[in-house]
């Protein structure tokens, strides 16, 4: 009795502990909460020449196992919003640079620009990998599905949003400003993304095998 009690018990725990690394895993979406295919977001060159009234600049910084997003956005080449946002330390630097485009997209939604002023945004990010994922249609990772999503409720609310590629540490002010609070975030004690990349437990594991 006392021997089956325990293993009653270290299969309960066992399964907790599981579910509740599978609710820290940052998983792809399930099927049936994929954005439409026909809900694309728009990719468009540095140099395309359309006048924007508010360009949003986003970074993400991986240092010495700390991960931070910053955000800086601009109303009519006014800075008007610094936002930053740190991520669990197990996170990677892709996951940094998409929260730091899905909560700059969240922002948009306490600016309420006048009739007259069109609601044209630009949002730039130096992560080509991001640009990749959002073209790609097959790519259903979290961060990616929740940025199509969030794009497309913007829109059907009469804004209209481009995302650019912009080379890093080019001299961009609005980029470098990103870039600096992406790295002061990393510091602060409270943590708004706590989803693990399956690879980084898949390599701890590995580490723990090559430990023992």
């Amino acid at each position: 009795m006392h021997t089956h009690t325990n293993t009653h018990t270290h299969t309960h725990t066992h399964r907790i502990t599981t579910d509740r690394q599978n609710q820290l895993l940052d998983h792809e979406r399930e099927h049936q909460d994929w954005t439409h295919p026909a809900d694309t977001v728009r990719i468009t060159d540095q140099n395309e020449t359309m006048e924007h009234t508010i360009t949003i600049h986003t970074d993400g910084s991986k240092t010495e196992q700390r991960v931070g997003s910053g955000i800086a956005i601009y109303e009519t080449n006014k800075l008007t919003h610094q936002i930053k946002h740190k991520l669990n330390n197990r996170c990677s630097n892709n996951q940094a640079e998409q929260t730091a485009i899905l909560k700059a997209l969240h922002a948009l939604e306490t600016i309420k620009p006048d009739n007259n002023t069109p609601r044209t945004v630009k949002v730039f990010t130096d992560s080509k990998i991001t640009i990749f994922s959002l073209k790609n249609a097959k790519n259903r990772k979290r961060l990616i599905e929740e940025i199509r999503r969030k794009t497309n409720d913007l829109e059907k609310e009469n804004w209209h949003i481009d995302f650019t590629w912009i080379k890093a540490h080019a001299g961009n002010s609005g980029n470098e400003l990103a870039d600096k609070l992406a790295k002061e975030v990393t510091k602060s004690s409270e943590t708004y993304y706590n989803k693990i990349p399956i690879r980084e437990i898949a390599r701890q594991e590995a580490e723990k095998t090559i430990a023992k």
